[in-house]
């Protein structure tokens, strides 16, 4: 062998693909042997509740999402008693579900905040209109009240009534045909 050869590295591309093929037919022979980490039934009950969390949580119905999950969960430990979902394989399904919980949680708790704050800013709002109301009514009373104003200002005065005629000092009788 030239250690010298113009091209040593010429070896190494076919050597790393005889490598890796070695080992993917390894892997693939090993799983052929071993027990299937899922029973192919308990694989398909666990997919049809996985399309229901799914389709719920596009629905945005956090809590169906949530029931669903919980199903999925009775279910996994179900199959896992059963023997029909290795420890490994269930380990690693729970989890995901773990993960997708938490999702579903800060989103319901998301959803929460953003119902109150939007209770908060109603009431806000609400309060305004009150607000400005009370001030209109209360800029119209005063226009009122200004007018009124105005006009008894610009009104004349009472017409005064003439005062009685003075006493002339004489008596006046009494009565008829009596002496006073």
């Amino acid at each position: 062998m030239n250690l010298t050869s113009p091209h040593p590295n010429r070896i190494r591309p076919h050597l790393a693909g005889w490598v890796l093929g070695t080992v993917l037919l390894t892997a693939a022979l090993a799983g052929c042997t071993a027990a299937p980490d899922l029973d192919r039934d308990a694989a398909r009950q666990l997919q049809s509740l996985v399309l229901s969390v799914t389709e719920a949580a596009a629905a945005d119905d956090t809590a169906t999402s949530l029931k669903h999950l919980d199903e999925l969960k009775l279910q996994l430990d179900e199959a896992a008693a059963r023997g029909e979902v290795s420890f490994k394989r269930h380990q690693s399904i729970q989890k995901s579900v773990d993960a997708v919980r938490a999702d579903l949680n800060a989103r319901q708790a998301e959803a929460e905040a953003a119902r109150v704050a939007a209770e908060q800013e109603r009431a806000v709002q609400e309060a305004a209109a009150q607000a400005a109301a009370a001030a209109a009514a209360q800029a119209e009373a005063a226009a009122a009240a200004a007018a009124a104003a105005a006009a008894a200002a610009a009104a004349p005065p009472p017409a005064v009534a003439p005062a009685p005629a003075p006493d002339s000092g004489k008596p006046k009788s009494k009565g008829k045909g009596k002496d006073g």
